[in-house]
């Protein structure tokens, strides 16, 4: 005999109230996992990562090896540039060119704007 069962037959009999039971709860991976990546913050964590990762190809070898993306806040990509030329060259040549690359990409949800700093 099934033991829930037997405890249901068992409270009958001698009376008790019948116990409420209680529906399942479980649901899918797929559905908790983005709840739960929102309620960490893991989310733009990991879009973060996706842009970091993706600088060096929209960019090109030679401004990724002189260029960091240090992080993405609130839809603002913020890149450490090691000179000061370059920092000039990118903010008022090539800015409206990788920001247009990147917005392609990653969608205009996720990059607003970029913001170099020499450093």
């Amino acid at each position: 005999m099934n033991a829930s069962l037997r405890a249901a037959v068992i409270a009958e009999w001698r009376g008790l109230p019948e116990r409420k039971v209680q529906g399942d709860r479980w649901q899918s991976t797929s559905d908790v996992m983005p709840r739960l990546m929102q309620r960490l913050g893991l989310r733009e964590r990991l879009r973060e990562t996706e842009v970091i990762d993706a600088w060096s190809k929209i960019v090109g070898d030679f401004i990724a090896a002189h260029s960091t993306p240090v992080a993405l806040r609130e839809a603002i990509l913020y890149v450490r540039v090691l000179q000061p030329a370059l920092h000039y060259e990118l903010e008022q040549i090539s800015k409206s060119e990788i920001l247009r690359k990147l917005k392609l990409r990653f969608g205009t949800k996720t990059i607003r704007d970029v913001r170099f700093r020499v450093g």
